[in-house]
């Protein structure tokens, strides 16, 4: 079996890449966290220092996905707000089971 095969067969590997990015998963628990639409320079300072074209890369990104929606007002300057969706949202479990994990590897990597 190709790598290509493999990771398109291979749900771990999908999940990898949508989320391998750094600020990916920031930007979807801030976003969960929130429970309200958030403007762009709102996240770019909660993220700090995530550089402003990584955050649009990641955001393009979601949204392509469907983890966060966009909204554009038609106003002099526009707004734009992001919001998680429902299937976003949906991640919040995975994402705390992680933060537990990583509590517990931090209390028993140096134990032999």
């Amino acid at each position: 079996m190709t790598t290509v095969q493999y990771e398109q067969n291979c749900s771990i590997m999908r999940f990898v890449a949508i989320f391998s990015g750094k600020w990916v998963l920031p930007i979807v628990y801030h976003l969960i966290q929130a429970q309200h639409p958030v403007r762009f320079n709102q996240l770019q300072k909660a993220l700090a220092p995530i550089p402003q074209k990584e955050l649009s890369k990641q955001l393009k990104l979601l949204e392509e996905c469907q983890l966060i929606s966009k909204q554009i007002y038609p106003e002099v300057p526009p707004r734009v707000e992001y919001q998680i969706t429902a299937l976003g949202k949906s991640l919040e479990s995975s994402i705390r089971s992680l933060g537990d994990w990583m509590t517990f590897y931090e209390k028993n990597r140096d134990e032999k």
